[in-house]
């Protein structure tokens, strides 16, 4: 397949970029990971506590360096930082001279503050100064979730010229709070003085996350009164969810606002898809893909939703069609009793126990691999 034939390629041509929500030594190291970049079009990565879990648990990629870290008796969490920034560090030089070509609009790879820091603002804020400072490349992107805690720390990260990823976001709610964080920090910044051109933000919204929950809730409805109009929401939450956030964006970013902050350098922050890869095998495998392209846009999807659109993905702008249907859909959803922005609360604080539980699963596999060395030589 050539490129101009690939439909992830494709997606440049409407705006959007690529990113990888997946991360593993072994990809790193390979020709799968330069054809992603060469071929797909590849524009960033991004990581998660969820994602390095199941890389260290489920592979042998990290015994060498574990047992080298072992051997220098560093405690669990410096081991969890050795290994998890060694591969964000070989990822960002990797897409480096993507981010230098695009003037830092791309090339990105994320990497997140540990989810125990979701209710902690000045945590927030220290831990990532320090990874900032320890991985030390320009195209890193620290993850910082869009709680009531999080927003102030988005706000002073964003007006000290840092790069951030807002994650664990789901409502239109969240996005509004989290877009007035990132133009309170870069006005901050221009209070003081200081340049605005690449300070890069993107807000990563979860997109099948919502369909799952207001999905659960419409067939406890279904099961209590079968209704064919009921019946007729399923599947209809998150693409109308995802579509009334990206109204909201333009809003706010061709606002006037905004275009001060803009003459002086200021880039958008951009939505960015999560979550993409389908739950429901009752839906397309590339349903949060196909109806979510539009400009100005990111979609981060985990490699079987690549490998799914570039099989039979159809490439062409469908994030401003059927707005009206979509504004439709949450009045109905609103109607049945299902409010979006109820279902973004609950999603939110369940994604940081969620994300919590795989971080002290994490740290549990390599306390497991620390002290085996010690077992053996006992």
């Amino acid at each position: 397949m050539s490129n101009s034939d690939n439909p992830l390629r494709q997606l440049e041509n409407f705006g959007q970029s690529i990113w990888l929500d997946y991360i593993r030594r072994q990809l790193l190291f390979s020709p799968e990971f330069r054809r992603l970049i060469e071929e797909d079009g590849l524009k960033g990565m991004t990581s998660n506590p969820t994602i390095f879990d199941k890389a260290i648990s489920d592979s042998n990629d990290y015994d060498e360096q574990l047992a080298e870290l072992v051997r220098s008796q560093k405690s669990t969490d410096e081991i969890y930082e050795a290994l998890t920034t060694d591969d964000i560090k070989r990822a960002a030089d990797a897409l480096r001279p993507l981010y230098d070509t695009t003037d830092g609009r791309n090339g990105f790879v994320s990497y997140e503050v540990p989810p125990r820091l979701a209710n902690d603002t000045d945590g927030t804020i220290a831990a990532a100064h320090r990874y900032f400072e320890l991985i030390g490349r320009p195209n890193l992107m620290v993850k910082v979730p869009a709680t009531p805690a999080g927003l102030p720390a988005i706000e002073q990260l964003i007006s000290e010229g840092h790069n951030i990823n807002i994650t664990l976001m789901f409502s239109v709610k969240h996005y509004g709070a989290v877009a007035e964080a990132y133009l309170r920090g870069l006005e901050k910044r221009a209070q003081a003085g200081l340049p605005l051109a690449r300070v890069a933000s993107v807000a990563s919204v979860f997109v099948s996350r919502v369909e799952t929950l207001a999905d659960k809730r419409l067939e406890e409805k279904l099961k209590e009164r079968p209704n064919e109009a009921v019946a007729a929401l399923r599947g209809t939450a998150a693409v109308a969810n995802a579509k009334l956030i990206y109204q909201r964006f333009k809003e706010i970013f061709g606002g006037d606002r905004f275009k001060q902050l803009q003459a002086k350098g200021a880039c958008v922050q951009r939505p960015l898809w999560a979550s993409t890869g389908t739950k429901d095998p009752a839906y397309s495998d590339i349903k949060y893909v196909q109806e979510l392209i539009g400009p100005d846009t990111v979609n981060t999807m985990p490699p079987a939703t690549m490998d799914a659109f570039r099989d039979h993905g159809m490439p062409h702008a469908t994030l401003e069609q059927g707005l009206a249907e979509a504004a439709e859909a949450v009045r109905r959803l609103n109607e049945a009793g299902i409010d979006l922005i109820e279902i973004g609360e609950e999603l939110q604080h369940e994604g940081v126990e969620s994300f919590a539980k795989s971080f002290a699963d994490l740290l549990a596999t390599i306390e497991s691999r620390r002290a085996a060395p010690r077992a053996a030589a006992s």
